[in-house]
């Protein structure tokens, strides 16, 4: 038996008092103390402003980024209550700040439907600030309390009088908390774009204050009635859910005219409602946007079930009704009926439940039924009404089926090629020695040339190379059996072992590092892009696990006497080269180089320079993909010319 190492009595149990508990464990509150972790602290402000909003209290939120990395949210609604709570025998606004699960959202008639029924969001805010101010405009005066990491500095006091009613919340996030407190403008412009969508009449402003130099503190709406010379976005719309499908197509041919919406009350009641707009657009991707309770459930839950299982159901119904397909033919899987799918769907329910704090999953059982039936009924009465709409979505959905058939079959063939011949590997692929997956790595790089000096610069044991020959195809609107048809593509696929589609599994993959190695120039750029649309539309789980990088070969060799410098980029070379330079020697290609230096540079793990591949905001990177990589011109030569001050010329 072990030697016992200490006493464990009640003198070993360690109790946190107050918001203790949320300093010690940030990420059980808000998920990470990351870039991500650092923006929900806005998105907890907000939505308690946003709840106002739903329930009818308010109709204009303002955003604005200050100096010092300070952010302020404000409203028009009721104001936070400020007379003494009966059970903390405090202000009801101290509580709210500084004690967890507290707040209105609970039960009574504060709230009918709300996205923060923790009751943590402006408490765990606080307790993650190194400064915080609560300004409350309420009963005909200005209510103020400032805090530090979650402690009050004072007690709430009257500062003067007011006429208007509203909230004001300013904090500062806590750099001992989190490494960076830069907030991001367009990150937080397309959260709030969103849920200007999601509640009809509400108007949401956004500000950049950062480099205001001075801030006026006097009035609700201070800084957009100041008129300051910031970048600033502001969004209000009366379409709502549809408005929303709208945006999403913008860059995409609509298959259908009419757009599918309807909005609810289920089970008679006015605090349970189903909302969902739908339109198909001519792609082979879907994008769902799952809300409940205005918060965006990216994982889905139990509404998004609900969801698939009447679209599928309704469907195939509609089509087996009116012979629109033939009585041999199999039924619609999930799969087809997503395909070329936009829709928004929105719950709002009293009682809600969320899987995990952070509330990406919903998990409330009832959704999952209200959804069922409302949209059924809706989507069903829908295509019985706009025939023609019908007939250009069963054609849609047909043509996903067809194209799933083909493409297994394809899957399969390349798939079985590979097991008959002993999972021969393609025969330009140099493979490494080494059987572990953690420690082997793939260049993918680009012609014969480039290839043929990895092969002779690389470490055998651990780095495989696979040349390409040109560019690969544009996959962005490719089904997968014309992927499969190319001989690149069926050999990359092959050589990361991983499968494709349904039958991908990532526990196969050969090698965890996989590196596009392609030359310095816009062509290197261009096969660089086409093999990153690739990865993120049919292996986005190696981007998302940390597999994906992209090599930094360099721009110059630079002579100075006996002393050879690499050089990476333009701005490194002008501060190197003076009277004592030599010949300076520019790559255009990695095929330029000999396998030394190419070692050297690209390929030695304890030189080279690697970018790891990283996806910030996934819906944002699909419609980047499909403006860059897709059929719409138009919207290409808009975005070209938008952004051309921000490209780097290769001249």
């Amino acid at each position: 038996m072990a030697e016992k190492k200490a006493n464990y009595s009640a003198e070993s149990i360690t109790v946190l008092e107050g918001l203790e508990p949320v300093r010690k464990r940030p990420g059980m509150y808000i998920g990470t103390t990351g870039p991500d972790g650092l923006h929900h602290l806005v998105t907890e402000i907000f939505d308690n402003s946003r709840d106002e909003a739903m329930g009818g209290f308010a109709n204009d939120i303002e955003v604005a980024l200050l100096p010092g990395n300070r952010v302020r949210v404000v409203d028009n609604g009721r104001g936070i209550p400020v007379d003494i709570h009966k059970q903390t025998k405090v202000s009801a606004l101290e509580t709210i700040m500084t004690t967890l699960h507290a707040g209105g959202k609970f039960g009574g008639e504060g709230y009918k439907v709300s996205g923060g029924l923790h009751g943590v969001g402006a408490s765990v805010v606080n307790a993650l600030s190194v400064y915080c101010r609560a300004e409350v405009h309420k009963d005909g005066g200005i209510y103020m309390q400032e805090y530090s990491k979650g402690k009050r500095k004072a007690a709430v006091k009257k500062i003067g009088p007011s006429k208007q009613t509203g909230t004001i919340i300013t904090f500062q996030p806590d750099p001992e908390i989190f490494p960076n407190t830069d907030f991001d403008f367009d990150q937080i412009v397309t959260h709030m774009r969103q849920q200007a969508y999601l509640v009809k009449g509400l108007r949401i402003s956004i500000l950049d204050a950062r480099e205001a130099n001075k801030i006026d503190d006097s009035g609700i709406f201070y800084i957009r009635e100041l008129g300051l010379n910031t970048p600033s976005m502001s969004f209000y719309f009366e379409g709502g859910l549809v408005s929303l499908v709208r945006f999403e197509n913008e860059h995409l041919k609509p298959m259908h005219r009419n757009i599918f919406y309807v909005e609810k009350m289920a089970n008679g009641n006015d605090y349970e409602t189903v909302e969902v707009a739908l339109q198909y657009v001519e792609d082979i991707s879907s994008r769902l946007l799952p809300f409940a309770n205005n918060i965006y459930t990216a994982e889905g839950g139990t509404h998004v079930t609900g969801f698939k299982t009447a679209l599928t159901r309704t469907i195939n119904s509609y089509a087996r009704k009116n012979n629109l397909v033939s009585e041999k033919e199999d039924n619609f899987t999930g799969d087809d009926v997503f395909e070329g799918l936009t829709a928004v769907l929105s719950v709002k329910l009293r009682e809600i439940q969320f899987e995990g704090q952070t509330k990406g999953k919903l998990g409330s059982v009832e959704a999952q039924a209200m959804v069922t039936t409302v949209f059924g009924e809706a989507f069903g009465q829908f295509l019985e009404e706009n025939p023609d709409d019908a007939k250009a979505i069963i054609q849609k959905v047909v043509l996903a089926l067809k194209a799933r058939k083909a493409a297994k079959a394809a899957k399969d063939s390349v798939l079985r090629k590979g097991a008959l011949e002993g999972m021969t590997l393609p025969g330009k692929l140099a493979d490494c020695q080494s059987r572990s997956a953690e420690e082997s790595e793939l260049f993918i790089v680009e012609g014969d040339s480039a290839g043929g000096t990895a092969k002779m610069g690389r470490d055998r044991r651990i780095q495989a190379i696979l040349p390409l020959r040109g560019k690969i195809l544009n996959i962005e609107r490719a089904r997968l059996d014309r992927m499969l048809a190319s001989e690149q593509i069926k050999n990359l696929v092959v050589a990361l072992g991983t499968a494709i589609g349904d039958t991908f599994d990532i526990s196969k993959l050969r090698y965890h590092k996989i590196i596009i190695a392609t030359d310095a120039d816009v062509d290197g750029a261009h096969i660089r892009t086409l093999l990153l649309t690739l990865l993120y539309r049919f292996f986005r789980p190696l981007i998302d696990a940390g597999h994906v990088y992209i090599a930094q070969p360099p721009l110059y060799k630079i002579k100075k006497g006996k002393e050879v410098h690499y050089v990476y980029s333009e701005a490194e070379k002008n501060r190197i080269t003076d009277e004592n330079t030599g010949d300076i020697q520019r790559y255009k290609g990695l095929g330029e180089m000999n396998s030394d230096e190419l070692w050297e540079t690209t390929m030695d793990p304890a030189k080279r320079i690697l970018k790891l591949v990283k996806v910030e905001d996934a819906r944002e990177a699909d419609r980047i993909f499909d403006i860059l990589m897709g059929s719409d011109v138009p919207s290409r030569k808009s975005f070209i010319q938008s952004n051309a001050k921000k490209a780097v010329l290769d001249i």
